[in-house]
């Protein structure tokens, strides 16, 4: 799909991968229509892209169903069309076991990873059915691909959003809309921050944030993936190899993770 002069949603876009997408169409030659829960967040997301009537910002949580359905009006109205719809947003859960989680952490994460891309898709379907070309990309998470003790909520909410995808893709085949999944592993934002979340720092885990993927390198892979409609991604060595292992050995791949999370939960 070319990706110049075509009108693209991004949720997430104040912060993170999903600002980095933003400003990665916007370098490509796309018009962007960036929404995010935070007016500052979109605020510095339009100072870093320095752009005039290619970037417009809409401050919604992808959660409100009824915010969310006034968009495509908004989006029309601000660039005339709609290509493609990004669903970047996301949040994580406090690191905790689902039996100490309260139910408002697990209905709050569900809103916003799995309800949020539903929201979006049933709003920007029939625009997006109605051009000739057209592109939706959910991103889901490696939390998807194998259980990671601590995150159970988290990472229901985003094999939720795998097969919501996948099953999408099937349902699209032969229309206009070309239908991709994003596997990210860890990636350098301040994803829990943003979710209101604190966690514990381990020597594991100051060791495996010098290996994440950078938000600029996920940003460019995600919009590569528009480019070629690939329909299905896996970003950055650490997601890659928990995907194979839990193709190779599904019954041992959540024992191995919670060995190497038990410093985060005890």
């Amino acid at each position: 799909m070319q990706i110049a002069q075509r009108t693209f949603v991004v949720t997430g876009g104040g912060n993170g991968i999903g600002r980095e997408v933003v400003l990665a169409l916007l370098s490509r030659g796309a018009r962007v229509a960036a929404v995010d829960l935070s007016a500052e967040g979109l605020a510095e997301t339009e100072r870093l892209a320095g752009l005039g009537d290619r970037l417009s910002t809409h401050v919604a949580s992808v959660g409100d169903r009824a915010a969310v359905e006034a968009l495509p009006d908004a989006v029309a109205a601000a660039h005339g069309q709609v290509d493609g719809l990004l669903n970047v947003a996301g949040i994580i859960q406090p690191f905790q076991r689902i039996g100490d989680l309260p139910y408002e952490q697990i209905e709050r994460v569900m809103q916003v990873n799995f309800w949020g891309v539903v929201h979006t898709t049933m709003a920007f379907l029939p625009l997006l059915r109605a051009r000739s070309e057209a592109a939706i990309v959910n991103v889901s998470s490696m939390g998807a691909l194998a259980p990671v003790p601590g995150q159970s909520a988290y990472g229901a909410s985003k094999a939720a959003v795998k097969l919501l995808t996948e099953g999408m893709h099937a349902e699209l085949e032969g229309t206009p809309v070309a239908v991709t999944v994003v596997f990210p592993g860890g990636v350098g934002t301040n994803i829990t921050g943003n979710s209101g979340v604190t966690m514990r720092r381990s020597a594991d885990t100051s060791a495996s944030a010098a290996s994440m993927t950078t938000p600029q390198d996920a940003a460019a892979q995600i919009v590569d993936a528009v480019a070629s409609g690939a329909p299905r991604v896996v970003i950055g060595k650490d997601a890659r190899a928990l995907d194979r292992l839990a193709r190779l050995a599904p019954a041992k791949v959540g024992g191995i993770i919670a060995k190497r999370m038990r410093g985060l939960l005890d």
